[in-house]
């Protein structure tokens, strides 16, 4: 994938500005504040119509404005395509359009871009809370599994009007009414869940080691409820009909489902001995970043593989952080990789280390893009 054109409208510090990019990509470079991450956060914004860094739609309207508005043509294989996304403060409204017409459905318009971005926060999917770790497999699932995403919002739908009744007092038939179809589609989101993880376990200790030149990682899926020896969704669902009949007593004494997918996890371990280490409690600074940035690495794998694209890097000045020996094996990496157009930031022209004989340097100051 290549993003050929980039139209900004009053989003965030960013000047009004119309970008050519270049087919191999570009090297954003400015001091701190001027406006690089605003710059990826906007490309970002057309794959998964949400910022990156967790902000709300209104935060990134310009100050002073209403509305702003990112567009973007890309071309995979000859093939041009423009996905336009816009939002409205007064109102909340957002708009988004797919060659000039609206989807049927805001998630229809999802994954246009087919990019992934590797960023400084990414250290919360390691170090974070379970949250963190759900919210990671949630976007990289509904980017690319079809049906992933209905099945969510189908089971948060119902998981709010259930908890609902738990709060309120409700009657056990009353609770109990709405457990068909927070069955259903929480049986899916684990499923897909589980196979995703088993699916790129062997990716992700294969990548970290690369990085790490060191001792092997690896993932595990976590669900709340005990997991079913069979990968069906009716094992699923009656290890999650299990898990609710087991909970009655704890639901009703705390007045919220307490098992269900809104409770699962997803462990990083290194493999020191059987049991494993986990990450977020006992890795340091340094494999903690190796293990956000081979999550990254695997969803870019996920990408080739499911949507054979080859997804549009997005590097928002990663290895500042890193020492130089991880730093090296990690650009290596990228570089071995079959990956598309690479667009990244960085303080100075120095910190350009990935295709920087290829990449044209462009300034950002203010806000203002230099190219």
């Amino acid at each position: 994938m290549r993003l050929n054109h980039l139209a900004l409208r009053h989003f965030r510090n960013l000047q009004n500005q119309d970008l050519e990019l270049p087919p191999e990509g570009v090297a954003l470079v400015g001091d701190n504040a001027q406006g690089k991450s605003n710059f990826l956060e906007a490309i970002y914004y057309l794959e998964t119509l949400r910022s990156f860094r967790g902000a709300r739609d209104e935060q990134m309207v310009k100050f002073g404005e209403d509305v702003f508005r990112v567009a973007g043509t890309a071309e995979e294989e000859g093939r041009k395509g423009e996905i336009s996304a816009a939002f409205q403060r007064k109102g909340k409204r957002k708009k988004v359009s797919i060659d000039g017409s609206e989807p049927e459905r805001m998630s229809d318009a999802l994954g246009g871009l087919s990019a992934v971005i590797f960023s400084p926060v990414d250290i919360e999917l390691v170090s974070g809370g379970p949250r963190e770790r759900r919210r990671f497999l949630d976007i990289v699932l509904s980017l690319n599994e079809p049906g992933y995403l209905a099945a969510l919002q189908t089971y948060n739908k119902v998981l709010q009007r259930r908890n609902a009744a738990l709060k309120s007092g409700g009657s056990a038939p009353s609770v109990a009414a709405w457990d068909p179809g927070l069955l259903e589609s929480g049986a899916r989101v684990m499923i897909e869940r589980r196979r995703w993880v088993a699916c790129r376990s062997k990716a992700f200790g294969d990548y970290y080691v690369k990085v790490s030149s060191g001792a092997r990682a690896r993932i595990l899926y976590r669900p709340s409820v005990a997991s079913p020896e069979g990968d069906t969704l009716e094992d699923f669902e009656c290890a999650f009909r299990d898990a609710l009949l087991g909970s009655c007593e704890r639901e009703r004494r705390m007045g919220t489902t307490v098992v269900g997918p809104h409770r699962d996890d997803v462990r990083l371990q290194l493999e020191d001995d059987k049991e494993g280490l986990d990450l977020r409690d006992y890795g340091s600074g340094g494999q903690r970043r190796t293990a956000a940035l081979a999550l990254r690495l695997v969803e870019a794998m996920t990408i080739r593989e499911r949507r054979s694209q080859r997804p549009i890097i997005l590097l928002d000045d990663v290895f500042a952080e890193l020492d130089d020996g991880r730093s090296g094996r990690i650009l290596d990496l990228i570089e071995s990789e079959d990956m598309g157009q690479v667009v990244l930031t960085a303080p100075k022209d120095s910190d350009v280390r990935i295709r920087e004989d290829q990449l044209p340097r462009w300034r950002i100051e203010a806000g203002k893009i230099q190219s």
